[in-house]
């Protein structure tokens, strides 16, 4: 990450997985029935990497800051890591016996389902370091859990002069909680997709949520909300491969052209752009960097 960047730059925290993503079903499993996938893939996953990844791939600077999954997963995912572009000074290695961190993701068409293992702490102790390192704009959370786990982030992130963003990420306990737009404050845009903000519209208007929602609706396309007013915008058509990440894909878009000054609609679209290329591929972030999929182009929803 060079000097003259580091101020467009965007630090990613939150969960770094090994997500063993299993497509090509032909429907998700039931109880005493089983399934075959036609493709198996290692990759890393977690919201806060693929976010970072595609940031990196747009061309704008990131950096990671996450504990690194134990081993034997660790090695699974070690060459795409260092191939993805993210700056990943803030990732330390698991201690010596740490519980494994992976999710296991079978997608069905545009259905998919997940089984999780966490292991760690959501946060590294390295992320205050880099918050206030200086070279950074902008902070992202990848997972409302994180902020559940460690709320002082958002406080860190403000006084050093960021601006916060957060993805919500499915949680049945932290979705449960009557506080969602205490743990949110601070935030400037929040990202959930339809069902996640549904869910938290049990405690509070999802516009109480944060200055800035983001609902993102699969094949529906997205809706901002901001000021009182709604936005929506198509998502762009493409054949679906793998679902794994597109939220996460959305993200960098939408973030690399709200933080360019971008208007609400053009942020939409380049959020849509990212999510399709996301879907057309299998495996979450691997192998963008080089791949020309970003090579001087435009998202927008009439392509």
């Amino acid at each position: 990450m060079s000097a003259s960047s580091r101020s467009e730059a965007v630090l990613c925290t939150g969960r770094l997985y090994c997500d063993i993503v299993m497509s090509g079903l032909s429907g998700l499993p039931s109880n005493d029935a089983e399934v075959y996938a036609e493709t198996l893939v290692l990759a890393a996953g977690g919201g806060a990497y693929i976010t970072a990844a595609y940031l990196a791939a747009l061309g704008r600077p990131s950096g990671l800051a996450a504990l690194l999954p134990a081993a034997p997963f660790d090695a699974a995912i070690a060459a795409e890591l260092a191939a993805s572009g993210v700056d990943l000074a803030a990732c330390p290695a698991a201690p010596p016996g740490a519980a494994a961190q992976i999710t296991v993701a079978m997608v069905s068409g545009g259905d998919r389902a997940f089984l999780t293992h966490r292991g760690g702490p959501a946060v590294p102790a390295t992320l205050a370091e880099a918050i206030a390192s200086g070279r950074y704009r902008h902070l992202h959370l990848g997972e409302l859990a994180t902020l559940a786990e460690a709320p002082e982030v958002v406080a860190q992130a403000r006084a050093a002069g960021l601006s916060v963003s957060a993805d919500c990420a499915w949680d049945a306990a932290v979705l449960a909680r009557p506080d969602s737009v205490a743990l949110l404050a601070g935030v400037d845009v929040f990202l959930p997709n339809r069902a996640e903000a549904r869910a938290l519209m049990r405690h509070a208007p999802i516009a109480q949520h944060a200055p800035l929602v983001v609902i993102k609706d699969g094949a529906a396309g997205a809706e901002a909300i901001q000021n009182g007013t709604s936005l929506r915008r198509p998502a762009l058509a493409q054949r679906v491969v793998d679902t794994v990440g597109a939220g996460d894909a959305f993200n960098a878009g939408f973030l690399d052209a709200w933080l360019a000054g971008a208007s609400l609609s053009d942020c939409l679209d380049a959020g849509a752009g990212t999510a399709a290329l996301a879907l057309s591929r299998v495996g979450g972030a691997r192998g963008l960097i080089g791949s020309g999929l970003f090579a001087a182009r435009q998202f927008s929803a009439a392509e």
